[in-house]
C-alpha cells in the first residue's frame, strides 16, 4: 500500500483513517502537507562522517558477507554504530558487485537524522525504491513503475493520482470484503486445527489477502477467473526475481551468493507468470484505465502500475505485516488478548452490532496496538534517497555534511526504536499510543515513508495507501478478536516477515 516503499500502496478513503488514536475520524479530501523542515541546532558540533567503503570490490563483498551471514542485519549496523560511536556513518549496502553499480551509502540510524529522507526538496528518489540496484523493467512490462519515479518527474503525479482514484472508488467495498475474505480464512484455520492440530497462517493469509484486494479494489474475484487461486504463488515468484539480491533464503552461504547475489535472475523465467497476472488486472481494471486515458496515461502503463501497487506494494505489505502482528500480539499474552476482545466487542455492540468506521474509533487500545506493530517492526525497513544538493544532516549528537549526489540509507527499525525518542523501545507496549502523550509520539512512526501525522500527496513519496494500510491492519485485529478470546502460535524464519504456525484458537466465550 507504500511510496510505499515496499509493501503497501495506500489509499484515501472517503471515510479517511486519521492518526489520532482516541478521537473520531471521518474526513474528505487529502490535505496537502509541506515537506518536513529540518532545523539545525547551534549547539551540536560539525563532524566528518565516519566510516569508509574499503578497497573497491573487496569492501562491498566483505560488508555483504557480514550483513547476511557473519553478523546478520541488525548486528551489522549495531557493530558499526559501536565502532564509530555514531548513528551516521559510511558503509556499503548489499547487493554490491556485480548487481549494484554503486553500493556506497551514508547510513542514517536514528530518529532525528532519518526523516531527511522524506524531504523531496533535498532528496531525489529516482530509481532507488529497492536500494542501490534497480530490477529490470522487463519485470514490469517495460515501464518504470510509480515506486521508482521521483516527484519531479511528470508522470509521478498522474500515476499517484490514479492510485488515489482507485482507493476512493473502492471505499464502500473494503470493510464488507475484508469481513468476507477473513471469515473464510478463519474457517480454514479452524478446520485445519481440528484435523491436524496446527495450521500455516502464511498460506491462508496469502490467499485471503489477495482475494480481498482484488474484490475490494476491482470488484473481481480471482477464483472466478482463469487466474483461479494461483495469484499468491505467481506473485511470490515475481517478487523474488526483484528482491532476491537483498533476501536471505537460509541456503548455504556460497549457494546464495552464486545464485541470487552475483548476477540478476533473467526476467524471461517469470514472463508467463507475469502475463497471467497482467491479463487478470487488465480485464478487471477498465474503470481505472478509462480515468488514466483522460490524464494522458496509456491503458497498458496504468495496468502495469495497478498490478505493482496491488501485488508488490499492498499484498506484499499484508504478507509481511499480518504475521508480524500475530507474533507481537501473541507474545504480549492473554491479558492483552482479553482486553482487546472486550474493547472490540463492546464497541461493535454499541454501534448496533455492525463493524463500522465509527465503531473502530471507539477502540483506542486496538488502534494503539496497530501503531505499535508498525513502529516496532515496520513492513518496509529500508529507505533510500540521493542528495540533490550539499546538505547538513543532524543526528542527536552532531551535524554532518553530505555532498550532492551521495546516497543516503535509512534502516527504519533503528529510527523507530530510538531510545532517545521512545521509552523501552525494544519492547512491544500495546498502549504506547493511547491518550495525548501517545498521540504526540505518532510523528515518530515512519513506516509509510513519512510521519504518521502527515498525508500522502502527489508531490511527495509517502505511501499512497497509508490510510488504507492502517485501516486493513485494524480490521485484521478486530476480526481476530471478534471471533476468538485468545490464540497460540509458533514462529519461524521467513525471507519476508515471520513464518507463523497457528497451534490454538480459543473461540469467543463472551
Amino acid at each position: 500500500m507504500a511510496s510505499v516503499s515496499l509493501p503497501f500502496t495506500s489509499v484515501h478513503l472517503q471515510c479517511q483513517v486519521i492518526v489520532r488514536p482516541v478521537r473520531a475520524s471521518v474526513s474528505g479530501k487529502p490535505s496537502v502537507s509541506e515537506p518536513p523542515v529540518t532545523t539545525l541546532s547551534e549547539k551540536l558540533p560539525l563532524k566528518k562522517i565516519p566510516g569508509n567503503y574499503g578497497i573497491p570490490f573487496v569492501g562491498p563483498i566483505k560488508d555483504r558477507l557480514d550483513y547476511f551471514y557473519n553478523q546478520g542485519r541488525d548486528e551489522f549496523f549495531k557493530s558499526k554504530i559501536q565502532k564509530y560511536q555514531s548513528t551516521v556513518f559510511r558503509t556499503n549496502m548489499p547487493p554490491g558487485p556485480f548487481i549494484s553499480p554503486d553500493p556506497k551509502v551514508i547510513a542514517l540510524l536514528d530518529g532525528k537524522s532519518f526523516p531527511v529522507l522524506f524531504d523531496v526538496s533535498k532528496i531525489e528518489k529516482k530509481d532507488l525504491f529497492t536500494g542501490t540496484y534497480m530490477p529490470s523493467i522487463d519485470l514490469t512490462g517495460g515501464y518504470r513503475i510509480l515506486s521508482y519515479l521521483d516527484p519531479s518527474e511528470p508522470k509521478h503525479a498522474k500515476l499517484k493520482q490514479l492510485i488515489f482514484f482507485l482507493l476512493k472508488s473502492s471505499a464502500k467495498r473494503v470493510i464488507p470484503e475484508f469481513e468476507a475474505c477473513y471469515t473464510e480464512l478463519y474457517d480454514t484455520l479452524d478446520k485445519e486445527l481440528a484435523e491436524k492440530g496446527k495450521s500455516s497462517f502464511q498460506t491462508v493469509n496469502d490467499q485471503a489477502g489477495f482475494n480481498f484486494l482484488c474484490r475490494a479494489f476491482f470488484g473481481s474475484n480471482p477464483s472466478d477467473t482463469k487466474l483461479g487461486d494461483d495469484g499468491p504463488s505467481l506473485i511470490s515468484k515475481w517478487v523474488f526475481f526483484q528482491l532476491g539480491p537483498v533476501l536471505s533464503l537460509g541456503l548455504p552461504k556460497y549457494v546464495e551468493e552464486l545464485v541470487i547475489r552475483t548476477f540478476p535472475l533473467p526476467p524471461f523465467l517469470v514472463k508467463k507468470d507475469y502475463q497471467r497476472l497482467y491479463d487478470f488486472f487488465y480485464h478487471s481494471s477498465g474503470f481505472v484505465q478509462d480515468e488514466a486515458e483522460k490524464l494522458g496515461i496509456s491503458r497498458e502503463e496504468v495496468c502495469h502500475n495497478l498490478l505493482f501497487a496491488t501485488c508488490f506494494n499492498t499484498f506484499g505489505g499484508m504478507k509481511i505485516f499480518f504475521p508480524n502482528m500475530l507474533k507481537w500480539i501473541s507474545r504480549a499474552g492473554v491479558k492483552l488478548h482479553t482486553d482487546l476482545a472486550q474493547e472490540i466487542r463492546s464497541a461493535i455492540r454499541s454501534n448496533g452490532g455492525k463493524l463500522t468506521m465509527a465503531a473502530m474509533e471507539e477502540m483506542p487500545l486496538m488502534k494503539s496496538v496497530v501503531y505499535e506493530g508498525l513502529r516496532i517492526e515496520p513492513p518496509v525497513p529500508s529507505q533510500y534517497g540521493r542528495a540533490k544538493k550539499d546538505l547538513l544532516i543532524e543526528s542527536h549528537d552532531a551535524v554532518y555534511q553530505v555532498k550532492a549526489g551521495e546516497i543516503l540509507y535509512g534502516y527504519q527499525p533503528f529510527a523507530t526504536k530510538d531510545p532517545k525518542i521512545f521509552e523501552n523501545p525494544e519492547e512491544f507496549v500495546p498502549d504506547r499510543f493511547m491518550g495525548d502523550d501517545g498521540e504526540r509520539l505518532l510523528k515518530h512512526v515512519l513506516w509509510s515513508n513519512g510521519p504518521e501525522t502527515e498525508d500522502p500527496t502527489t508531490a511527495n513519496k509517502q505511501c499512497a495507501g497509508k490510510d488504507f494500510v492502517v485501516l486493513v491492519s485494524r480490521l485484521f485485529v478486530v476480526e481476530l478478536f471478534r471471533r476468538y478470546d485468545s490464540f497460540e502460535i509458533e514462529v519461524g524464519k521467513s525471507p519476508l516477515g515471520a513464518a507463523v504456525t497457528v497451534t490454538s484458537l480459543k473461540r469467543a466465550s463472551f
